[in-house]
């Protein structure tokens, strides 16, 4: 389509039926190797869920730089500081739920208080992990973690956007959150997409937009693809990619939502806290416009399969599309 940003090169089978679908994580896992391959400081912690979070490899290939830690996520932050205050750059790597969840504490007082160089991938995030429920749904992960001081909070779109977040997470100094999912999901960019932390992506631009949608994570593949059908009945509605929740791309955010006049945020997160609340801070103080939050409301997951509950939340990009309907003839 026309409004495909070009500039952004992105998957050229993107809307297709049979578009590549990988897990988001493995992703990270492919970006670990890959940093320790570029850096030997690089070392690896986790919490006896090494296959689940795709840090097996980096396990294998670099054995004498990898801990596991067992299920002891509060020790695992604890120790992770320690190295990083040695000198090395620790990657930590549990279910989101138990890391930052159960660990949030350690997080904030060992790492980011005293600005450890520590990067904390949580995997299984979102209620599209599916039949685990909402014990195991992480859905508060980026507003617990986006309010620490210090802290840099990245949401990548798909596995290869997370692969060039783990490796640009390695080379940032300071401590880092990569939230990740578990099922796999469409593929959105390619090796020759942009990514630089920070940097939000305009990818569907259509000429005098009347909304644009500002989404992150798997949700961002169902953003374009209501914003295609949203075109076929008449309403142009852009899509930006904030990868980067914190810090913010302020200049992005405003320039999107001058040039539409109305903003959705669209997250697989509470509602509340999360990247919709990020740019709704921004906006009520710099460019107040009219502002509508898609995400979980208030509530906590439950069990399903991932796109039986992306329907349910009014996630998936027939739900997306309902709302922006309704938003813009309000």
């Amino acid at each position: 389509m026309n409004e495909l940003n070009q500039t952004m090169k992105l998957n050229p089978h993107l809307f297709e039926v049979g578009v590549e679908q990988a897990p988001i994580r493995k992703g990270y896992g492919e970006g670990l190797v890959a940093a320790g391959d570029a850096n030997e400081q690089v070392v690896a912690l986790c919490a006896d869920l090494t296959e689940s979070t795709q840090t097996l490899a980096f396990a294998k290939k670099y054995p004498t730089r990898f801990v596991e830690m067992g299920i002891g996520e509060q020790n695992m932050a604890a120790v992770a500081s320690g190295m990083a205050a040695m000198g090395k750059i620790p990657f930590i790597t549990s279910y989101a739920m138990f890391s930052p969840g159960r660990n949030w504490e350690q997080i904030r007082t060992t790492i980011c208080y005293n600005d450890q160089n520590v990067k904390i991938a949580g995997s299984h995030a979102g209620v599209s992990v599916g039949p685990d429920g909402g014990t195991h749904q992480a859905i508060e992960d980026i507003a617990i973690t986006r309010v620490i001081p210090r802290m840099t909070v990245l949401v990548p779109c798909d596995s290869i956007e997370a692969r060039k977040a783990t490796i640009a997470a390695a080379g940032h100094k300071g401590p880092v959150y990569i939230r990740l999912a578990r099922e796999k999901s469409p593929i959105v960019t390619t090796d020759d997409t942009p990514f630089a932390i920070g940097k939000a992506n305009l990818l569907f631009q259509p000429k005098d937009p009347d909304v644009v949608i500002i989404s992150c994570g798997v949700l961002v593949y169902q953003s374009l693809h209501a914003a295609r059908t949203l075109m076929e009945q008449g309403i142009r509605a852009s899509v930006l990619n904030v990868h980067t929740i914190k810090p913010l791309d302020v200049e992005a955010v405003i320039a999107v939502a001058r040039a539409a006049g109305r903003v959705i945020t669209v997250e697989e997160h509470q509602a509340a806290g999360g990247l919709g609340s990020a740019v709704a801070e921004l906006l009520s103080e710099q460019y107040p416009v009219p502002i509508k939050r898609i995400g979980v409301p208030d509530q906590f997951g439950q069990s399903g399969e991932p796109n039986e509950l992306l329907t349910y939340f009014g996630l998936d990009s027939e739900g997306i599309t309902r709302t922006v309907v309704n938003f813009v003839h309000t």
